[in-house]
């Protein structure tokens, strides 16, 4: 089990930038693909960003791509979520998460994540 710590939320106005951290502990953190999820008020929490276990390969949603970047520091057991021309549609409790399974590709379906943080607020206002 892979115990994961969220932070770097905070209020934002719209078209200012964020960077999310995520501090991994436990297991060996760099064998892990990694997630990152948002859940809004009132809506079901959806994928984000995604990046490998030895992070060359990233995947974004539609709604963030070019506006947000995946990244991972395996030495420092640390994956990143930059965030940048934040919209108040991105307003979000923001997850990671790490893959079920050692080695195992990107996926955008929370099913398949077995250990998750327990969220930190962006709030980007108009």
């Amino acid at each position: 089990q892979v115990q994961l710590v969220e932070s770097g939320g905070g209020l934002v106005q719209a078209g200012g930038s964020l960077r999310l951290s995520c501090a991994a502990s436990g297991r060996t953190f760099s064998n892990y693909a990694m997630g990152w999820f948002r859940q809004a008020p009132g809506k079901e929490r959806e994928f984000v960003a995604g990046i490998s276990w030895h992070g060359f390969s990233t995947s974004y949603a539609d709604s963030v791509k070019g506006r947000f970047t995946a990244s991972r520091d395996n030495a420092k057991n640390t994956v990143y979520l930059q965030m940048n021309s934040l919209k108040p549609d991105d307003t979000a409790v923001y997850y990671c998460a790490a893959r079920l399974g050692t080695y195992q590709s990107i996926s955008t379906y929370p099913g398949d994540f077995g250990s998750w943080g327990q969220g930190t607020q962006v709030t980007v206002s108009s």
